[in-house]
């Protein structure tokens, strides 16, 4: 589909909406982010993996890459609330090592693979440094990442912490880090917003979860024309 298709299509559409929300999705957009983006491996509790999601659209993340290797990832709409229909969810298992296939496609398209864990002592959360492309990978609930996250990955991330536990859960750290990078991120002078075209795309897609059987209008319109 052309950007001219696009663009009509969004105007068609834009009417079986409201304009408060249309609105309300235009002003998200200019929050979006791929700058930073998301790798969780074999989540497997629904109630963590919802949770999760919320906080990155919450915190203007619109890339989610999910590993499976031994877990499918569900979600618990009660948590999510509707999370899902908003950010994009980018699904790794079909290969024999899902890890692999979806950091090597990260890398391939510029992005540093920072690990989150606990036991290793490069980074502390605030002195990241975000000034390029930078893919967040959280691990298991119970064992945190993998070999292949330690064995490929670019640097370590750790949250300070003074108690007794070793670790947050999940759903705690990733809504910690995206705090503090996203923070960090509106501040600085990097180009983190989505291109016109990337905000169309996926206005359009908004647009669709937002409309009762959108291919039936789409299909009608495109007839049209």
């Amino acid at each position: 589909m052309t950007t001219k298709n696009i663009s009509e299509l969004i105007e068609h559409l834009s009417k079986f909406i409201s304009d408060n929300r249309k609105k309300k999705f235009l002003e998200v957009l200019e929050f979006r982010t791929r700058h930073i983006t998301i790798v969780m491996e074999d989540i497997y509790q629904a109630h963590n993996a919802s949770a999760v999601l919320r906080s990155y659209d919450c915190f203007g993340i619109q890339d989610v890459h999910i590993i499976e290797n031994k877990n499918k990832y569900s979600i618990n709409p009660d948590v999510a609330l509707g999370s899902s229909k908003w950010v994009n969810l980018i699904k790794y298992n079909q290969a024999e090592n899902n890890t692999l296939e979806a950091l090597q496609n990260l890398k391939k398209n510029g992005y540093r693979i920072v690990a989150t864990s606990p036991h290793a002592n490069d980074c502390n959360l605030e002195d990241l440094n975000i000034d390029n492309k930078t893919a967040l990978v959280f691990g298991t609930e119970l064992l945190g990442i993998s070999e292949e996250v330690k064995k490929n990955a670019d640097e370590f991330v750790k949250i300070p912490m003074y108690g007794f536990t070793e670790s947050f859960n999940i759903s705690v750290s990733a809504a910690l880090c995206l705090h503090t990078i996203s923070e960090k991120l509106h501040k600085s002078k990097i180009d983190w917003k989505l291109s016109q075209s990337e905000k169309e795309i996926i206005l359009l897609d908004w647009l669709r979860n937002s409309i009762n059987k959108p291919e039936l209008i789409e299909k009608e319109f495109l007839k049209n024309k």
